[in-house]
């Protein structure tokens, strides 16, 4: 009965999120009627002292993550850097290569710490535009910006500061840059063969006679054309800019992801032995460890340095409209670090639950193999929940402990267990109800009917891509 309770629990959050309702919301609503369920007189003390405490110590650690990743992507997109850097990339690659170009432009933003949701609206119109030049059915340009900006820049290559890769980082006193070789490789598994998979579609659509707008409505027993929705009015022929111009656009990319390592390299030397506010007689604050902190520093003062980088790149411009774009960057946060932070304090309450003992023996029991049980549980949560910080949260706030104990009694590095749980957590975490399908799906003006197909299978690739590896490791001990 115990565990039908945390299943329950878990199902409800899932069907909520599914409707579209806030998870901020519903995720205590959800854990406390499974405390009820488990005892009445819990409800209350669980509520205060496990679900509050995980989600604030979620927000105290990474909300200054999320507000500078929210901003630096707002200032890119408002100072023309993310319209240079695409024409850069189409004059480079050719329009003819229309989803390579944009798989590249997704793959460039988020690897440089702009955010998801941020890159689906800046990469949109230029992937419209292509795709219509190119008459390549606009069902696939979903597909095509998820393996971008989805899947190997998200959470697999080393170094990218999207959320998915700092979390792990205070649990297993690692930095983002952890298992490069493993990271590397699986990176790069999911780009060609995602690519592979995506070009394949494309040829047997227009082999079957299918064009941007769907099939002519001539052709024989074939669909009508669909009604486009929410096609962008700008078009790509513009004026070309300087060459100087197209290299200073990549610039403050660039000082993110180099500066991210040098405070990597410097905080340590900086605070070698932590910092202790006892010190300087301030007791009650207690002692701050440099390894627990070393990744969401450096990333909070890279992302800095970038956006100070990004608004030089073309104040003027930036200016009309900056406190609007701030605001609105701000409030994108906010909504993001406190779903993240709420599905947190539920992972919290759920692990304190007597039957998640039950859970937590079956997995272990089912999957001896540490990597394998960190990812299996992960890519579960993040499906369940539709978020893959949300369900790495949900994990390592219930397991973390037990992993560091598996690992360290096996002989596995910390840093190939954030990796894999790195990776896991952007697998099954796109399904229909998870917020960056809703929105990338509404931003295109498509359906799920039409385009889901094609996301799912960049998901199911990305789901294999960790056993893969896991695999790899086990078989050579690189990582």
């Amino acid at each position: 009965m115990e565990l039908v309770i945390i299943l329950l629990a878990l199902s409800l959050l899932m069907f909520v999120a599914y409707r579209g309702f806030s998870v901020i919301l519903f995720a205590p609503i959800c854990a406390l009627f499974a405390v009820l369920l488990t005892n009445p007189d819990w409800v209350l003390p669980f509520f205060s002292n496990i679900f509050m405490e995980k989600m604030v110590g979620f927000i105290k650690a990474y909300f200054p993550v999320f507000l500078l990743g929210a901003i630096f992507g707002k200032v890119v997109e408002m100072s023309g850097i993310a319209e240079s850097i695409a024409k850069t990339i189409i004059r480079m690659i050719g329009a003819k290569r229309a989803i390579l170009a944009i798989v590249l432009l997704g793959a460039i933003l988020t690897y440089s710490g702009v955010s998801l949701f941020v890159v689906v609206f800046a990469v949109y119109p230029f992937a419209a535009n292509l795709f219509r030049e190119a008459n390549i059915p606009k069902r696939l340009i979903p597909g095509t910006i998820a393996l971008g900006a989805f899947t190997f820049t998200m959470d697999a290559l080393p170094g990218t500061p999207q959320i998915q890769n700092v979390i792990p980082t205070t649990f297993f006193k690692t930095d983002i840059y952890a298992a490069p070789i493993m990271g590397s490789v699986g990176g790069l598994f999911i780009l060609v063969v995602g690519m592979w998979y995506l070009e394949s579609r494309k040829k047997k659509a227009h082999q079957a006679g299918e064009g941007y707008a769907g099939f002519e409505a001539t052709a024989a027993s074939a669909a009508p054309q669909m009604e486009l929705k929410n096609e962008p009015e700008m078009t790509l022929e513009t004026d070309r800019q300087p060459v100087y111009r197209q290299v200073l656009a990549f610039v403050p990319l660039v000082l993110v992801a180099v500066m991210n390592k040098v405070f990597t390299l410097s905080i340590p030397k900086w605070y070698p032995e932590g910092f202790d506010f006892s010190a300087i007689g301030l007791e009650a604050f207690g002692k701050i460890e440099t390894p627990a902190v070393l990744a969401i520093w450096s990333v909070q003062m890279a992302l800095l340095i970038g956006i100070l980088a990004a608004m030089l790149y073309d104040f003027p411009k930036i200016k009309t409209n900056f406190q609007a774009g701030l605001n609105v960057s701000i409030g994108g946060a906010l909504l993001a670090v406190m779903n993240t932070g709420a599905e947190y304090g539920f992972g919290g309450v759920i692990a304190a639950l007597p039957g998640f003992k039950s859970v937590s023996s079956g997995i272990s029991e089912t999957f001896t193999n540490p990597l394998v049980n960190g990812a299996v549980t992960t890519t579960t949560l993040a499906g369940v929940t539709g978020s893959a910080s949300g369900g790495m949260g949900i994990a390592l706030s219930a397991m973390s402990d037990k992993y560091t104990q598996a690992i360290t009694s096996g002989g596995v590095p910390p840093e190939v267990m954030h990796r894999v749980i790195s990776m896991a957590s952007g697998g099954m975490d796109t399904l229909p109800h998870n917020g960056a399908v809703i929105t990338l799906l509404a931003v295109t003006g498509l359906t799920h009917r039409q385009s889901y197909k094609d996301i799912f299978m960049i998901t199911i690739l990305k789901t294999v891509t960790v056993f893969l590896m896991i695999g790899l490791y086990s078989l050579t001990g690189l990582y």
